[in-house]
């Protein structure tokens, strides 16, 4: 299968700070944690490590390891962190000659400090990753694609998402999606008059819940519980739902409401709670893999795209799903994205070890 991600290229450097060493401060009638930094302090760090990150990047190299044909459209600076990140992508097999290098801004990078549970406060400059154009986004970078994988676009890049949905269609590639909350929030329009071309739309709760109010102008709040087939426990997104700005919305109503706009299949995650996947009438729910982890950033864009790359090379939703849970699980026992992004082999090695785990089927 031939792979294009589209997407952002950081270098992280990862601070690991020790619980008893930055106080956390959670609050009780919301869902928002803080860590707290003492001014003119010095805090002891556990280690500093440097790596490299962003959603094209991570996404290319799940999609390398799982032995696909994988090539990525990024911009970096003219600088040593662009050469870092070339020098991995090339040590992956990954076709770079679609990235291209702004001279005006240094290549994007970030400062994660992970902590208590392992959820990480980030600090980014995007840096290049703002400045991508069209002629960065040339039709034949597209053609011969099995699948596009887009990943966030940052700031002004965004602009340029309709016309990177629209070569990803023309060459007739399966188009997925990952956007984050920025896209979602100051380029709505542009992914909203896109909606009925994604085939596989992967959001994590926040999300959901930014994009949930653009939904209630057609649909309404409210909605029917989500109807187990068998006996079976009700996961905790599909009690609740999803609220946003006093509103909230059932989980069914706002699943059934995107594929009544045209999207394919819809990947829903909920961190430590497992995640839901939509296809037709159809819903599915899979528990997470229960690991002790070290950092949980990546494991978004891993799951994700190893989603995407299975369903679209498989054709079996539910394998897709255990196949993407295993391996986000992976990747939090490492403080970077992509030491624990496993190989086809012994990934589905896992897949089979751990057959047993839970898979609950609903109705929409």
């Amino acid at each position: 299968m031939n792979v294009l991600t589209i997407g952002g290229a950081m270098v992280d450097t990862i601070v690991t700070i020790a619980s008893d060493k930055i106080e956390q401060v959670k609050m009780r009638n919301a869902e928002s944690s803080f860590l707290l930094l003492e001014e003119g302090h010095k805090t002891e760090a556990e280690e500093i490590a440097s790596s490299c990150g962003g959603g094209a990047v991570n996404a290319a190299v799940t999609a390398a390891r799982l032995g696909h044909q994988t090539s990525i459209i990024a911009k970096i600076g003219h600088d040593a962190k662009g050469e870092i990140i070339l020098h991995l992508l090339r040590a992956e097999g990954i076709d770079v000659s679609w990235i291209a290098v702004d001279k005006s801004e240094p290549t994007g990078s970030s400062v994660i400090i992970s902590s208590h549970e392992r959820n990480a406060a980030v600090f980014t400059y995007r840096g290049a990753n703002t400045k991508v154009e069209a002629e960065d986004l040339p039709p034949e970078a597209f053609a011969g694609r099995n699948l596009v994988y887009v990943a966030n676009l940052s700031n002004e890049s965004a602009r340029y998402y309709p016309l990177v949905v629209e070569r990803a269609k023309a060459a007739g590639a399966l188009l997925a999606v990952n956007p984050g909350i920025r896209q979602l929030t100051a380029r709505f329009d542009d992914f909203w008059h896109n909606l009925k071309h994604i085939d596989i739309l992967c959001v994590n709760r926040a999300e959901a819940q930014t994009l949930m109010p653009h939904l209630l102008q057609s649909f309404g709040e409210g909605g029917a519980p989500l109807v187990p087939k068998d006996d079976v426990p009700v996961p905790p997104l599909a009690k609740r739902g999803l609220r946003s700005g006093g509103y909230e919305m059932s989980l069914a109503k706002f699943l059934g409401a995107l594929i009544e706009l045209g999207v394919g299949v819809i990947v829903l995650t909920d961190g430590a709670n497992g995640a839901f996947i939509a296809r037709g009438r159809e819903l599915h729910y899979r528990t997470a893999q229960h690991v002790v982890a070290a950092a949980t950033t990546g494991a978004g864009d891993a799951f994700s795209a190893t989603f995407a790359c299975y369903l679209a090379d498989t054709k079996d939703p539910a394998r897709a799903l255990s196949a993407a849970a295993i391996n986000a699980a992976s990747v939090v026992k490492f403080i970077d994205t992509q030491t624990g992004l496993l190989d086809r082999l012994a990934l589905e090695q896992e897949i089979e070890r751990a057959s047993a785990a839970p898979l609950f089927s609903f109705s929409i």
